[in-house]
């Protein structure tokens, strides 16, 4: 009986702890020098699927995907793009046969991600929220 208690609270306690990871704060970075304080989710789903190359202030914006099949790019992919990986694939397949685009190009992990955005005011990109140091600015989370 002993065993069975004990399997049973560490399954509450993997049930607690996957559902903390799924809750999980994402958070849309660009460099802490970029000009743009703030970026709203239309404005960014744009530029991740390749329908504007321009932040809001016209400089240059060039999306970082994270590594496929993280946490952080299923969330955004989901929360931001509304697409799924599948659909992605598919959209960008499109636009590569008729010459209309390029996906982005794919960074890594979190701090891959940072390090790289933090270097160049033109990237952005995602990460766990607690992945966000001085170097970066968040411009948009979600969860």
């Amino acid at each position: 009986m002993t065993v069975l208690k004990s399997f049973s609270k560490l399954l509450i306690v993997l049930t607690l702890f996957i559902g903390a990871m799924a809750q999980a704060e994402v958070a849309v970075i660009v460099s802490a020098s970029n000009g743009n304080g703030s970026l709203d989710k239309d404005t960014i789903e744009r530029i991740f699927l390749g329908k504007t190359a321009s932040f809001p202030d016209g400089s240059q914006a060039i999306p970082v995907d994270q590594n496929e099949g993280s946490a952080a790019r299923e969330a955004f992919n989901d929360k931001v793009l509304g697409k799924s990986s599948s659909q992605l694939k598919a959209y960008w397949s499109r636009l590569i046969f008729t010459g209309k685009g390029t996906p982005p190009k794919e960074s890594g992990s979190d701090a891959d991600v940072v390090a790289l955005v933090a270097k160049n005011p033109n990237l952005v990109g995602y990460v766990d929220a607690a992945a966000v140091d001085g170097s970066v600015k968040v411009v948009y989370k979600f969860q």
